[in-house]
């Protein structure tokens, strides 16, 4: 369900989070004296799902790192656990860090629903669980990510917009779509189809296991046999990985002209696809925010510091088993040529020598990025 208002989220108040510092109420304004239920001593357990997506080790997980030292005085200290999209492994590392008595959790799950039980056994054992990138069910303390369905109106909107506006509704659209077992793919597609349906034609429409390149891989060359190579008229990737795949299939089948294919998390390989034609689009979602605000919010939480912590989780969502949790969405931005400068290299993401390697370096001539 979605019931968030995006410019709420905008305009969440920026308080300190020093222990015993005096804050201001948002609500009120009025300061008020709060005594931390831990001092800067505190451990973050941090469980991020997967590796296949360069994100979680590369950005992710320093960038929560180096947040909760910077909180913290250098005496906080995070806890990192990657899954390798391996959902039994995931509740072996959520129960090693309850049995070692982590402060909090931020948790961002491989199965959304397998994972409830062990959100359980932490919140029995006292320790608050946030649920990052991914809303896991159980009874989590909060939530933050990036406004998914948006996610997915942003990817059918470029989409279309790529085809043209004079666009067939019979033109086929071959849709990749991320795991069933994470929520956010779900969401992707919802987006998605909000903008597609009755546009054009959903020719094959797939849910990749594991969000595996491989695997939406074998999924388009299902889709180029069932189709024709010749009769796609455009890709709805839900990410950067799995589009990847996609051009390789095509590419194996002998397309030379690649039609628009979508994607996801703006992934170098990817920034260079899209510089040099082969990709049309990306969905840049500013990870700085989104792994800082949680690492704020994980310090507040365990800190007891609940006026910060309510000011950063003033959207509401439901998950399968759980009502009105409080959160956090962040807004996205659609990447394409036009405006890469402007974001991933203004953010400070990649570097233009990072994009502008020897193999592109004549499209990024021309695009003006050298």
């Amino acid at each position: 369900m979605r019931r968030i208002v995006l410019a709420v989220a905008a305009s969440t108040v920026t308080v300190s989070l020093g222990a015993g510092c005096g804050v201001l109420d948002a609500d009120s304004g009025q300061a008020s004296e709060e005594t931390p239920a831990k001092g800067n001593d505190i451990t973050v357990g941090l469980l991020l799902p997967e590796t296949e997506n360069s994100r979680y080790d590369k950005f992710d997980y320093p960038i929560i790192r180096n947040k909760v030292e910077s909180l913290t005085n250098g005496q906080g200290e995070v806890d990192y656990a990657n899954a390798g999209a391996d959902a039994a492994k995931q509740a072996r590392q959520l129960q090693q860090m309850i049995d070692e008595k982590v402060d909090v959790l931020l948790l961002d799950a491989v199965d959304a629903h397998a994972i409830a039980s062990g959100v359980k056994k932490a919140k029995d054992a006292g320790i608050p669980v946030i649920a990052y990138d991914r809303l896991a069910e159980g009874p989590i303390d909060a939530y933050i990510s990036f406004d998914n369905e948006l996610v997915g109106e942003v990817q059918g909107r470029s989409l279309l917009e790529a085809l043209g506006g004079d666009v067939d509704t019979s033109a086929k659209i071959v849709m990749m779509n991320g795991s069933v077992t994470d929520p956010n793919a779900a969401q992707f597609k919802e987006g998605a189809l909000s903008e597609l349906n009755g546009k054009v034609t959903i020719a094959q429409s797939f849910d990749t296991k594991d969000w595996k390149p491989e695997n939406a891989k074998a999924n388009m060359a299902r889709a180029i046999e069932s189709i024709g190579k010749d009769n796609i008229a455009g890709v709805y990737s839900a990410n950067d990985g799995m589009a990847g795949g996609v051009i390789e299939a095509l590419e194996a089948a002998g397309v030379t002209k690649l039609p628009p294919i979508t994607g996801q998390d703006a992934e170098l390989d990817a920034v260079q696809r899209i510089v040099s034609g082969e990709q049309y689009m990306s969905v840049y979602k500013s990870y700085l925010k989104e792994a800082e605000t949680a690492a704020e919010m994980a310090v507040a939480r365990v800190q007891g510091h609940d006026i910060q912590f309510d000011s950063f989780t003033r959207d509401r969502v439901d998950s399968p088993t759980n009502k009105d949790v409080p959160a956090q969405l962040v807004s996205v931005v659609a990447l394409t040529r036009a405006n890469i400068k402007s974001t991933v290299v203004a953010d400070g993401i990649y570097k233009l020598t990072d994009i502008c390697t020897a193999k592109f370096e004549d499209d990024c001539v021309a695009l003006g990025l050298k």
